[in-house]
Formats: C-alpha cells, structure tokens, sequence
C-alpha cells in the first residue's frame, strides 16, 4: 500500500515538473515569436521608398496587442490610426519617401476615421510636392472616399467602385422577445433617446428617423465634398454616380467621368511606380508600412524634451467592469497617475466612444474634473463617436474637438431591465415561489417584473442621473441647462451641427488638438506627444483567455462576419449592462 503511494506520489511529481517544463517552452515560444514581430517591424528606409497604405482590416485608434486568440486564428491586430496619420504627415519632410501607394481592400473604419486619414494625405500634398497613387481590384465606399485625395486613382478592369450613398441599419429585437416570452422593462428621459427603441418597437420611431436622417445627410454631404473637390467634379456628379449604381457599370466608363484616373492591373500600376520612384523593372518597390515607419523612423513630437503633452485614449464601450473598451476603474487609475505625473503638462483625451454605464461615466468625469483642478490644460479630440457617455466623459474639456462626420451629443439616460417571467411559465412551465421579509425585498429580479412602486422609484432615479447629466454638460459647455436640455433629449448630433449648437469648440482633428495645446503652452520649439494607456504584452494574461470559454466566445462572436452574429453580439452585451446607461443606439451605418 506504501508503495503504490510512494508510486502515485512521484508520478504527480512528475507529471507536474513536465507540465511546467511545456508551459515554460509554450510561454518562449509566444515570446520570441512576438520578439520576432517587433524585429520584423524595424524596416531601413532606403532612397526611393514608398509608403503602403493597405486599406484592409480594421482600423482602430491604436494598434492592438497580439493576443494569443488572434495568433491561433491567423487574425491579424488591426492597423492603427494614429500610427497612420502620423507616419503620413512625417512622410511629408522625409527626403527618403517617394510618394504613397494606397491599395484599397474593403477596410472596417468610422467616417470620421477615413476622413483623420484623408485629411493627412491632403496635408502631405500640399506640404511638400511628392505623388500618391491609389489602386483597387475593387473599391468599397469608404476606401474610395479615402482614395479620392490620390494623384492617380487605378482600377482593375474587372473591378468597379461602390458609390451608393448613406444609409443606416438599425435591428428590432422585440418580436423575437415577445415569441420568448421576456419583457424588457425600460425607463428613459429624452424624445431622441433610441438605444432602447430596438427592445421596445418593432419599427424606428419618427423622432429617431428624423434624427438619423439629419445626421446621415449631414456626413453624407461632408463625404461628397471631400470627393468632388478631389476628383474636380461637383457634388451633383458624386450623388449621380451613386443614384446609378456605377458599381455596375463597366470601368472603362468610369475614366470620362473622372471617377477614376486609369483602368489597369496590378502589375501596371506596380509598374508605374517603379517608374516614378527610378526603380528597375526586375526589383521590388521598396514598401514601408505605417507600422514599420514609426518603428524605424523619428516622427514628430517624440523629441526627447521637458516640454509633453498626454494623450489618453478612450475607445469602445463604457464599461464597470471587463476587459474591452473604457473600463471606468482603470480609466480612472490612468487618470489618477497623469494627475501624479509632474511630467505632463497637459492633457488630450481621444475619445472613440458610443458611451455605456452611466455610474463608470461618472467616475471617469470626476477624474477628470481633478486634473483640470491642477491648472493644467485638457482638451477632448473625438472621433467616430463620442456619444451619450462618451459625449458625458468629454464636456467638462477646456477645449472639444470634432470631425465634421462624427456622432456626438446623445445626452439622455435610460434603464432596462428584463423580465423573464413569461419565458418561465408561458415557455418552459417553470414556477416560482418567493418568499421575503419586505415587499422589495426581491428587487431588482429579472424574474419578476416590477411593481408599480419599484417603476416609480427607477424612473426617479434616471429622472436624477439625467439632471446630473445635463447638469455636468451646462458647466462644461458655460451654457444655461435650459439650453442644454434643449438640444439634449437624448438627440445624436453629427460634428458640424453640434459644433453650431455650441456642444464642440472647434471641427478639427487630433493632430489639431496637439497643435493648439502646444501653441496654449508656449512650445516653441521641440515637445513630446507621450500616448496612454502604455500598451504592453502581458504573457499570463493571454494564456488565461484560452482557458477562459466566455472570453473564447465573445472572440468568435466579435469576428464573425454571420449575419446572425449581430444579434448574439447584442445580446452578449445586453446581458453585460448596467441597469443605468448612458449610450446611443445601436445602429449600421454602410
């Protein structure tokens, strides 16, 4: 009996030390591998090198860290915007870079993103007298706004270019709930309010078209500009173009109507860059990515000087709790250092935000409240959105900027909780029995639905969450909150209307929020522009997701192109929420 002890004993030993030998291996294998990356990324830029804009992918605010998910699904970490813009506008003064090949591949970004993007390229062109030429197998709607800017705009002959114009997509979730039995209980201040529209109607309702229907025609006539202007066309021309689905047409027929400068192969258009940069027909062009030029070149504000400007990037959902997006407890810590940090002389807060819990929201503006306390300067650059929470956590700002084409404003708050009582008894002929010592002492239960008290009570406390809201937004804004409220109701304002209302200071881009800190703060010569969250790779973290299923399934879930996706990613989040929130509607805008 000892002896099979002993056995069994020193076969666990065993098994334990082998395990942590693989692990060990496992855990240098995913870091040379991610130490092999970086390698690869640190490019010399020789004479005659061009910078490769690949529009494919996702662009997000920041390059994202590798994760180990990721790296077992081929996916890639998404491009990044900033590192876009800036290798861009460095491109500009680099006597190295030639010009800039952009090749369309149905890129995933906001309007306002393409439009930061298009807005570098135009500063390269002006700024110095290089070319840039772009080239699509096809071109999306949004790759084509970003390609009008180019000299040369190419298109395969069996290709075509999508211009259709704007429209949104909004999804209706109440039938489905009704046929499962669960009621969404909902109580919301504001007319405009329409995040919860899709659990409650089975239709949009008038004031959230006509909302969608400013906004969208708003954009829409932003993106038009920019393109007619490029291509020395008007804008009646771009709205033809997209009134007869030119995408059909053959691309031949797209070079007299300037909707492209030539119709060439790949091989061509490889060709007439060699050309423009005396490289021979047998070598290679000399590609740089964004990625490889701010890892192998000096880009602005990096100087190593006691002059430095923050900035802090807010991007995704709001959240108490989680991983993903703007989770309140670490914004606020990240805060907290930048008011500790002597180093900083002032703040830029790029917020990329559709908005999410209302408490968390809170929190993050307080934070922020504290570093203005300290006398130095902080500024709010938005991008896509910067919505209901998004738009909460940005208007005590010194300074706010917008692009014309993003989606801010949305000041409501709303409350939903789910009842499934009739999925239990009606569905599954499941029965509760609750027994409790005071009348609420059961609330809040998603079990049973509220009472007439408990209703009475939750729309008191949104009533004061949006008096709160509204409240930070008049001091913020220096307006009366009866000027505030009338342009709150929970309304989506695109950036050129809200800049008219007052909401924003400026339309500009994060590159001009930097630029006017800089000039505020006497920089006359050389700064830093230092970045947060500092991004970092943490190994033990990225192996708790492989063994963590919910975290697998949000992934598969979040990269899915089913049609069906979007509704389980729905209802992924719905699950997550907060009773209290602070966000705009979910809505497709393509």
């Amino acid at each position: 009996m000892l002896k099979k002890f002993f056995i069994t004993l020193l076969a666990t030993i065993t098994g334990v030390w082998i395990s942590v030998g693989l692990f060990f291996l496992l855990g240098l294998v995913f870091i040379g591998a991610i130490a092999a990356s970086q390698d690869s990324n640190t490019t010399k830029i020789e004479r005659h090198s061009v910078l490769y804009l690949k529009l494919s992918g996702e662009i997000t605010e920041r390059r994202n860290i590798n994760s180990i998910l990721e790296g077992l699904s081929g996916q890639g970490s998404g491009q990044s915007l900033y590192e876009i813009v800036s290798s861009v506008r460095a491109a500009a003064t680099n006597k190295d870079i030639d010009g800039i090949f952009i090749e369309a591949d149905g890129a995933l970004a906001g309007t306002a993103t393409r439009l930061e993007i298009v807005q570098a390229l135009k500063y390269f062109k002006e700024t110095s007298e290089k070319w840039i030429v772009a080239y699509g197998d096809s071109y999306t709607q949004g790759d084509y706004f970003l390609s009008s800017v180019a000299d040369s705009i190419i298109v395969n002959p069996m290709g075509g270019v999508d211009i259709h114009g704007l429209a949104s997509t909004t999804y209706f979730y109440k039938g489905l709930l009704d046929k499962l039995g669960v009621k969404m209980q909902i109580l919301k201040v504001g007319t405009y309010k329409s995040a919860v529209e899709p659990f409650m109607l089975t239709d949009i309702s008038e004031a959230n078209r006509e909302q969608q229907q400013l906004f969208l025609g708003q954009i829409w006539n932003e993106v038009t500009d920019v393109i007619a202007v490029s291509r020395g066309v008007d804008q009646a021309d771009v709205n033809n173009w997209a009134d007869n689905l030119v995408m059909t047409a053959d691309a031949q027929s797209y070079v007299p109507q300037r909707i492209v400068s030539s119709v060439e192969y790949r091989h061509k258009a490889i060709s007439l860059l060699k050309q423009l940069t005396d490289t021979d027909e047998d070598d290679d062009v000399n590609f740089i990515t964004p990625e490889q030029y701010v890892a192998s070149a000096k880009i602005p504000h990096t100087d190593k000087t006691s002059n430095n400007i923050a900035v802090l990037f807010a991007e995704g959902e709001i959240s108490d709790s989680g991983r993903e997006g703007i989770i309140g407890p670490k914004m606020v810590a990240q805060i907290e250092k930048l008011i500790k940090d002597d180093n900083n002389d002032g703040l830029i807060m790029r917020v990329n935000s559709p908005g999410g819990s209302a408490f968390a929201s809170e929190q993050i503006w307080e934070a922020l409240q504290r570093y203005k306390a300290t006398g130095r300067p902080f500024y709010v650059s938005m991008g896509d959105y910067a919505a209901s929470g998004g738009y909460y956590i940005s208007c005590g700002a010194d300074r706010i900027y917008a692009q014309p084409v993003t989606l801010t404003g949305s000041i409501g708050i709303f409350g939903m909780i789910p009842c499934i009582e009739g999925l239990l008894q009606d569905k599954l002929s499941v029965n509760q029995a609750v027994v409790a010592t005071n009348k609420n002492a059961n609330f809040i239960s998603v079990t049973q639905p509220l009472n007439e008290q408990q209703t009475a009570h939750m729309q008191q406390m949104i009533n004061r969450g949006y008096e709160v809201f509204t409240s930070r937004c008049a001091a913020g804004r220096d307006m009366p909150i009866d000027s505030i409220k009338a342009i709150a109701e929970g309304r989506v304002w695109d950036g050129r209307t809200a800049w008219r209302l007052g909401l924003v200071d400026r339309l500009g881009n994060l590159e001009d929020a930097i630029a006017d800190m800089a000039q505020q703060l006497e920089f006359t010569s050389k700064y830093t522009v230092t970045t947060y969250p500092k991004q970092k790779y943490d190994f033990w973290e990225q192996l708790e997701e492989l063994q963590d299923a919910g975290l697998i399934r949000q992934y598969i879930l979040k990269t899915s192109t089913d049609p069906t996706a979007e509704i389980l990613r729905t209802a992924e989040k719905v699950k997550d929420w907060s009773p209290v929130q602070a966000r705009m509607m979910e809505t497709v805008i393509n």
